[in-house]
C-alpha cells in the first residue's frame, strides 16, 4: 500500500510538471497531434501506479521522452510552417465571400446541417450574414459576419458600411506566405517596397506583417528584447 501511495505522488508530480512544460497555449488549443500526446502520458503514468511489478523508472523515462519529442515539434513548427500543418493541419475556409465551398466541407466530412448548427452555436444562425467560415486545426470554427449584419455601434453610424474582408497573413516570424500575397491583391515587389519604406531590408526579421480589411498593410517587429512585438 505504501509502495502505491509513493508511486502515485511521483507520478502526480512528474504529469503535473510535463503540463507545465507543455505550456498554456498547447493545452488550451490542442491539436490531434497533442491530443495523442496527453493521452499516451496519462497511460504511461497509470502503469506504474496500477501494478508494482512494473518498473517506475521506465515509467518516468517514457514520459520525459514523449514530452521532449512534444517540445521538440513545438520548436520545429515554430520554424517551418509546412511541417506544423504536416503535424496538426490547417484552417479550412468553410464559408467564403458569403459562397459555401462544398469541396471543402466533403473533404472534412462536414454536413451542412454539421456547419449550421456551429454557425448557431457562433450565434450566426443565417448562413446568408456569414461572410467567411474557418474550420481550425484545432476544431473551432471561427464565424466573420458581414459588415450589414453585424451589431451598429456608434462608429458605425458615422460611415457607410462596406464588405468585409478577412484580414490576411502575409508574413509570419520571417515566413513568406506567397499565396497569401496573391490573395490580398499582393504582390512580391509591392510588399518588397512597403517593406522598405519603413526601413525593413530584411524579411526574416519580420514577426508579423498582414493585410486588414481595407487592404493597409500592418507591420510587427520585434522589440530589441523580444518580449514584445510593436507596429511599426
Amino acid at each position: 500500500m505504501l509502495v502505491i501511495f509513493i508511486r502515485t505522488i511521483i507520478m502526480y508530480l512528474l504529469v503535473l510538471l510535463v503540463i507545465r512544460l507543455m505550456g498554456k497555449a498547447e493545452l488550451s488549443n490542442m491539436s490531434p497531434f497533442q491530443m495523442v500526446v496527453v493521452f499516451m502520458i496519462a497511460e504511461l503514468a497509470a502503469i506504474p501506479i496500477e501494478s508494482t511489478d512494473a518498473s517506475l523508472e521506465i515509467g518516468v523515462l517514457s514520459i520525459a521522452t514523449l514530452t521532449l519529442l512534444q517540445i521538440l515539434i513545438s520548436f520545429i513548427s515554430l520554424k517551418s510552417e509546412k511541417f506544423k500543418h504536416f503535424i496538426n493541419g490547417k484552417p479550412s475556409i468553410l464559408i467564403d465571400e458569403g459562397k459555401i465551398n462544398y469541396k471543402e466541407l466533403k473533404k472534412l466530412r462536414i454536413t451542412i446541417n454539421d456547419l449550421m448548427e456551429q454557425l448557431r452555436l457562433g450565434n450566426s444562425p443565417s448562413i446568408s450574414e456569414v461572410e467567411y467560415a474557418i474550420m481550425e486545426s484545432n476544431g473551432d470554427l471561427s464565424i466573420i459576419q458581414r459588415a450589414d449584419s453585424k451589431p451598429l455601434t456608434p462608429k458605425d453610424m458615422l460611415k457607410p458600411v462596406d464588405r468585409e474582408i478577412m484580414p490576411i497573413v502575409l508574413i509570419s516570424d520571417g515566413n513568406v506566405y506567397n499565396e497569401n500575397i496573391i490573395r490580398c491583391g499582393w504582390n512580391e515587389k509591392q510588399l518588397t517596397e512597403e517593406l522598405n519604406r519603413h526601413d525593413i531590408f530584411d524579411v526574416s526579421k519580420v514577426f508579423l506583417a498582414f493585410s486588414d480589411g481595407a487592404s493597409q498593410l500592418h507591420i510587427y517587429m520585434k522589440e530589441a528584447d523580444g518580449k514584445f512585438a510593436v507596429e511599426v
